[in-house]
């Protein structure tokens, strides 16, 4: 178990060195977008961009709608790496693979953490095409990874999930979307393993223990971000809503023609923030 987990960081700081050797930009936020919502950094100034398969170690998206690539520059006036695609413990990615990316940000220096991903609606107050900013999460994968021995370098044995989502991005965000007319949702993200969609049983119970949107990301990246003393900002876009009392088959096609349709305002939503920390 030590050995792999030797050959993990090795192969963290092999990527960060191709990289850096690739651009000398210094990323202060890292993006991940998730299903549909490549296009919320359609505004970045791009001045890199990397197919997953081109680097060393990277695991490689293969979920419809994740485009695959890196791309290095600014949204605004703020340097950015961003990805449009992530990977999943249902396509056979561990826990540390799943990460991977978030520790060769860490590595590259990054302060800030946001996240998109397309979630199944759970409050019932919910509408598909709402924009909801995650305040907690329920981890219910089975799976976490800093399962093994720990990375000292890159954080504490026993990191505190107390406030996993920073509060204070988070206030930013909410006044952010009250000046730009963006209406914006708050509540909590379950994350499953998944493939297979959630039951009617399994909605009810969902709901039961205080969860208001599910999806199978998140949870693994954000859980290394905390452990390597990175802010996260949320933001689930909400494609469908769960009725368990009337059941309706997910059609995958309407999830992500809703994720793309909201993408442009989740981008306008995300430019802005990230506009604000400049002066940070």
């Amino acid at each position: 178990m030590n050995t792999d987990h030797n050959k993990y960081r090795i192969q963290v700081e092999e990527t960060v060195a191709w990289l850096r050797n690739q651009t000398e930009f210094q990323p202060r936020v890292g993006v991940l977008t998730g299903t549909g919502l490549g296009e919320t950094i359609k505004d970045m100034q791009v001045k890199s961009a990397f197919d997953y398969r081109q680097i060393p170690h990277f695991p490689l998206s293969t979920v419809q709608s994740h485009p695959g690539r890196l791309l290095v520059g600014k949204v605004g006036g703020v340097s950015v790496v961003a990805m449009q695609g992530r990977f999943h413990l249902y396509e056979g990615y561990t826990p540390l693979e799943v990460t991977f990316p978030v520790r060769v940000m860490q590595s590259l220096g990054i302060e800030y953490l946001i996240l998109t991903n397309a979630a199944g609606g759970l409050n019932p107050g919910y509408n598909p095409g709402d924009i909801m900013l995650i305040t907690d999460h329920i981890n219910l994968t089975g799976a976490n990874p800093l399962v093994g021995p720990n990375e000292d370098r890159w954080g504490v044995r026993f990191p505190d999930m107390g406030f996993a989502y920073d509060q204070a991005l988070a206030r930013r965000t909410e006044s952010v979307a009250a000046k730009l007319g963006i209406s914006l949702r708050t509540g909590v993200y379950a994350g499953l393993t998944g493939p297979s969609l959630e039951t009617p049983a399994e909605i009810r119970f969902l709901q039961l223990i205080g969860a208001d949107a599910v999806g199978f990301s998140t949870v693994q990246e954000v859980i290394a971000a905390v452990h390597g003393n990175i802010k996260v900002l949320g933001l689930s876009t909400i494609t469908n809503v769960h009725n368990p009392t009337a059941p309706v088959p997910a059609d995958v096609e309407v999830i992500i023609a809703v994720a793309q349709k909201t993408a442009p305002a989740l981008g306008k939503l995300i430019h802005a923030v990230m506009n604000t920390l400049m002066n940070d």
